[in-house]
């Protein structure tokens, strides 16, 4: 440090230190987040637990003991339900299930990126009162098109098919689909596009070498909606099914006719039912989160 005379010496100006007593807040604040978040997790996950127990013990111990007893008593767990469970033909529900909510994930992402390309980066008469039409479908309730649909589906032959069910799906799907990935793509700087244009590339290319890529956070995020929403249906199924095109819902439901003689393979039924979100939701959480947080920040 050096001075001059009749002048005070230059200290400079930094950025001034923080106290102990604030930076161990910090820290504490922190700690208590995350315990927080860890305490919320555990609850979150004790009835999938309790379900998870209650499927992999007997009737009688079930009715006589509550579900946490099992960890004095590891000896009661069986998988005998599972096995009453497969042999009332879950399997092929099961497959309808998949054989559903699979296509029409699949057609809602694919029809709606490219509907919301569309409406977000090119030029074509009537777009906006197009897009207004699509966000005003948002609004109309799924209850008010169950009759005339299936005097539709009744016309054209495919009432109580698996197609029937799956297109339904789609239809109100859209909507929302469209709306969510528009608002997304939109926010994708405008001189990417330019260039690739200037490339010479065709609006194909630049929607799928592109638009889809940078997309792909928000288009994880409505895949595992769109999962969610078809594989926990049951008014759907329950319009459009019949008995050989019913998913895990119309079945499990139907169970409940009985309920105090088959809680184990309602059990079982659910926790199966519950099995796959719950791993599709752990296996693609860090594209759900971005997804969620897309926008927010610049």
């Amino acid at each position: 440090m050096t001075t001059t005379a009749g002048a005070a010496p230059h200290l400079g100006v930094g950025a001034p230190r923080r106290s102990l007593a604030s930076r161990i807040a910090d820290r504490l604040g922190g700690g208590v987040i995350q315990v927080a978040m860890v305490v919320l997790g555990v609850f979150w996950l004790v009835p999938t637990l309790g379900l998870l127990v209650v499927s992999l013990r007997s009737v009688q111990v079930n009715n006589a003991e509550g579900w946490w007893t099992v960890f004095t008593k590891p000896a009661e767990l069986t998988l005998e339900n599972y096995k009453n469970l497969l042999a009332t033909g879950f399997t092929a529900s099961f497959w309808n299930t998949v054989l559903i909510t699979v296509p029409t994930t699949i057609l809602v992402i694919g029809i709606a990126a490219m509907a919301a390309y569309a409406f977000a980066w090119m030029d074509f008469p009537g777009r906006d009162t197009a897009f207004l039409v699509v966000v005003g479908l948002l609004i109309v309730p799924i209850q008010i098109a169950l009759i005339p649909v299936a005097a539709f589906y009744g016309g054209i032959g495919i009432f109580g098919t698996i197609p029937g069910v799956v297109l339904f799906h789609v239809a109100f799907g859209l909507p929302f689909a469209i709306f969510l990935l528009r608002n997304f793509f939109v926010g994708i700087p405008a001189s990417l596009l330019e260039a690739a244009r200037m490339d010479g590339a065709s609006e194909w290319k630049i929607f799928a070498s592109v638009v889809f890529p940078l997309g792909k956070p928000a288009i994880a995020s409505l895949g595992i909606f769109q999962f969610l929403w078809v594989w926990n249906d049951m008014l759907v199924a329950l319009v459009f099914a019949d008995t050989g095109s019913q998913p895990m819902t119309k079945a499990l439901q139907s169970q409940m006719r009985q309920f105090g003689s088959n809680v184990d393979i309602l059990s079982s039924g659910a926790f199966l039912s519950l099995l796959i979100p719950l791993v599709l939701f752990f296996g693609f959480q860090r594209y759900f989160v971005q997804g969620m947080m897309a926008g927010s920040v610049k």
